[in-house]
């Protein structure tokens, strides 16, 4: 397997300040669909022996310059080797065409980060963990169904994009009509698409905000779309994903096999969230029937919004202690 070369940016160029606690570097790794994958490490300073490490990518359109590398950066400060990384055909990361996205592809850029770490001199191969923020925590959990070798895992602040894709926010679109125009509507765009030699991005956080907007809405503006959280490689922040790149989201469940997790599971999220029903259904799911539940929990954050654990919100929201406690008990 050889990666391929990747334009890498080696100036600070993150959405957080540079710690002093930690060394940083970028690496790159490949995936089993041969796609090269970028990723900014970071070690703790003076780090001696074997660590334990952690994997950490989203949220869903965003790059590991923001949130993903505030997690990754944070948990390096606290004794753990951590890789912050791009999705396939987004941010620094390889794979064409750009901008879109696959349950499937996305669920194996994280077992492709375990593969990476898994190989490291400075990584205790039996104690990896990984971190998926927003839509990626749902991949994070579909990962740890698939995945032996991850042994523990957090969802923070988690889309099921699958069920929001197919049924709408709360299930309000769920009927086969809806679903039919949406199928309908996707194709007529991959003809359109097709026609013009060129993919139509679909656009990314709504700019300039309407003054109706949901609260939803208006909370991703404050963080995309401001110094808070913008950054130029960020789906989210411009011009959104391929008006197609989500097609395949309509028709594929991650979560069928949540249940049979046997590794730890931590599902964090903020009490005022929209999207908060996500992760209680998410946790609800997995101990459903499952002989393995014992090491499950459901941890939610007293009046924080969906972006309040982004970047802690200007309040500190984002549970690190609770995060260190979790891994350091399921990564022993």
């Amino acid at each position: 397997m050889k990666t391929a070369d990747l334009k890498l940016t080696q100036e600070w160029d993150k959405t957080f300040p540079k710690s002093d606690k930690v060394n940083h570097k970028k690496v790159t790794f490949i995936n089993r669909y041969g796609i090269t994958l970028a990723a900014d490490m970071y070690i703790p300073i003076n780090a001696e022996g074997k660590l334990p490490a952690i994997a950490v990518s989203g949220p869903f359109g965003a790059v590991k310059e923001q949130s993903s590398g505030l997690y990754a950066q944070t948990m390096a400060e606290r004794g753990f080797l951590t890789i912050a990384f791009d999705p396939s055909f987004t941010g620094e990361s390889g794979g064409e065409p750009r901008y879109m996205a696959s349950p499937d592809i996305n669920t194996e850029d994280f077992m492709a980060a375990v593969d990476y770490l898994s190989v490291q001199d400075n990584v205790d191969a039996d104690k990896i963990g990984i971190i998926g923020i927003c839509g990626w925590g749902g991949m994070a959990i579909n990962a740890a169904a698939l995945d032996t070798r991850i042994k523990a895992t957090v969802a923070s602040t988690m889309y099921d994009m699958t069920r929001v894709a197919a049924k709408g926010y709360f299930d309000s679109e769920d009927s086969e009509e809806t679903r039919y125009q949406a199928r309908k509507a996707f194709n007529v765009q991959r003809v359109e698409d097709y026609k013009n030699g060129f993919y139509k991005r679909a656009g990314g956080v709504v700019d300039p905000l309407p003054e109706d907007a949901p609260f939803f809405v208006k909370d991703y503006y404050d963080y995309y779309k401001t110094d808070r959280g913008y950054h130029p490689r960020s789906l989210n922040s411009n011009d959104g994903w391929n008006a197609i790149g989500t097609m395949s989201f309509l028709n594929q469940p991650i979560l069928q096999y949540s249940n049979e997790i046997r590794s730890a599971v931590l599902i964090i999220h903020g009490e005022k969230a929209h999207s908060c029903y996500f992760g209680k259904d998410a946790y609800a799911n997995m101990i459903k029937d499952s002989k393995y539940a014992g090491n499950k929990e459901l941890y939610i954050i007293e009046d924080a919004v969906h972006t309040d654990l982004y970047d802690g919100g200007g309040k500190g929201a984002i549970p690190f202690d609770k995060l260190v406690d979790f891994f350091t008990e399921n990564l022993k």
